[in-house]
């Protein structure tokens, strides 16, 4: 069953880009001289996903750009640890890159959680316009004020959706007393208490087996990593209510980057912004196949209106409890792209 699932997900990643799937198959040639850096870059994802083939795919560019001076060792499917343990390492110095999504972020940067307010973007064309435009701007100015930095290109991982065993998420009604997954952040849990639900904070690479003992019901995740990380095999619902949208921030220790010389950092911001770029790409020609691809694997989809989500959450003061927690500057900055909220 595994083996199929995965012929199956890296069938559609190849077709997407085959340069990059060869990337994944080829092994690297090891330099004749030993790196001169170093560094070493975490994720969640596993070897499959589109965001790994393009990492390797920079790393590949690199070695080549920096003539062998720079080796980037990837380390996918949380192999350093959960998403807030490769956050404390890279602030750390013990781990040099990891990249995240902002509402993980939040509890170190409050201004990151912004971008993935419940129900704010419309589409991915509004989104990308924020991100890189002045919103994304504001952001990347506060990461960096906390001492990390951070790489000019948002990756993808996309609208989230919710996975339930029980039922469809039809209405809001549904998801009174629902017990569901959420990320370890306050913006995912607000977001769901005030839609009625019961949520838990699990780190990803601990969720399926959240969703296998059934100690949540449902959870909620991008389409790629609902098949990424075979979460069919727990689920048997996908309601589409695109409830907020999840990017990664290439983040990395800014004492060792500030170690790098400049020649090297432009050669690995660019080629980190050229992945993330390309990676954007591939997951929204990826999402249009993941469906099909889904529902054969027995899930059942749905299409909620989302409007009646939206409703309920700014009658119970989400949006307005959510303005004052990121201020008024960055509000109107927001707002801006969304048009008004609250």
């Amino acid at each position: 069953m595994q083996r199929v699932s995965r012929r199956r997900f890296m069938q559609t990643v190849g077709a997407l880009s085959a340069t990059a799937a060869t990337t994944t198959l080829l092994p690297r040639v090891a330099n004749a001289q030993p790196a001169e850096f170093t560094l070493k870059y975490g994720n969640n994802m596993t070897d499959s996903h589109p965001t790994n083939i393009r990492a390797k795919q920079a790393a590949d560019a690199i070695r080549r750009d920096t003539n062998g001076r720079v080796d980037l060792q990837i380390f996918p499917n949380s192999q350093m640890g959960s998403d807030s343990d490769m956050i404390s390492q890279v602030r750390a110095g013990a781990l040099d890159f990891t990249s995240q999504g902002g509402g993980l972020l939040s509890p170190l940067v409050p201004l990151a959680g912004i971008s993935g307010l419940g129900f704010a973007f419309k589409d991915y064309p509004q989104l990308w316009s924020a991100l890189d435009g002045d919103l994304g701007q504001m952001i990347r100015a506060a990461i960096s004020k906390a001492g990390l930095v951070v790489m000019d290109t948002c990756w993808d991982n996309g609208f989230r959706h919710i996975t339930s065993s029980t039922k469809p998420i039809v209405t809001p009604d549904d998801l009174k007393g629902f017990k569901i997954r959420v990320p370890v952040s306050p913006m995912y849990v607000t977001l769901f208490k005030s839609l009625g639900a019961s949520p838990t904070s699990i780190n990803l690479s601990e969720a399926y087996s959240a969703l296998q003992t059934r100690v949540v019901d449902g959870h909620e995740n991008p389409l790629s990593l609902i098949q990424n990380l075979r979460m069919y095999e727990v689920q048997k619902f996908c309601s589409l209510t695109a409830h907020m949208w999840d990017g990664y921030w290439f983040i990395g220790n800014a004492q060792t980057w500030a170690r790098l010389p400049k020649d090297v950092q432009a050669i690995v911001s660019r080629h980190l912004n050229a992945a993330g770029a390309a990676q954007r790409a591939d997951l929204a020609k990826l999402n249009v196949e993941l469906e099909k691809q889904l529902t054969t694997e027995g899930l059942k989809f749905n299409r909620p209106d989302r409007e009646p989500f939206r409703a309920v959450a700014q009658k119970s003061g989400f949006y307005a409890d959510w303005h004052k927690r990121f201020g008024d500057e960055a509000w109107a900055v927001l707002e801006k792209y969304t048009g008004k909220l609250a």
